[in-house]
């Protein structure tokens, strides 16, 4: 995957999975529940909330859209619409997308691929899994 696209000079630094994104006083972002998987106890199942934040450095105009793929890569289960932004000369622009009531129908390995400018820039997995059960063995 590459960290610099052919349509200008902007590389994303990081790219975090977490229950939500609030800006705060002074510009700043707090970032609540930073995660990997989700745990559904049966599916098919919604999960109501979570966000993606995407720290991006460079310039220029740019479009950044992000997919959801099924596990296996067979399906594409949601892709946002086109999100703009704009970067000065050595500036960041934190991009947060927001999922509501996403439905989930199969365990596994989900994919969150983001794009810019319509090149693939990161992949992200989205584990899915069942809940651990309890041990019930007793010392």
């Amino acid at each position: 995957m590459n960290s610099q696209s052919p349509a200008g000079h902007v590389h994303l630094s990081y790219s975090l999975l977490c229950d939500d994104v609030r800006l705060e006083a002074g510009n700043k972002l707090s970032i609540m529940g930073i995660f990997q998987d989700i745990y559904l106890p049966s599916l098919p199942s919604t999960v109501l909330r979570f966000a993606l934040l995407n720290h991006w450095v460079g310039q220029g105009r740019h479009e950044t859209q992000i997919q959801l793929l099924s596990p296996g890569r067979g399906k594409t289960l949601m892709k946002t619409s086109p999100s703009r932004f704009s970067l000065d000369p050595r500036s960041f622009a934190d991009n947060v997308t927001l999922f509501n009531n996403l439905g989930f129908s199969e365990y596994g390995t989900h994919i969150l691929q983001v794009y810019l400018d319509g090149f693939m820039m990161k992949e992200l997995p989205l584990n899915v899994l069942k809940p651990p059960t309890p041990n019930t063995r007793v010392n």
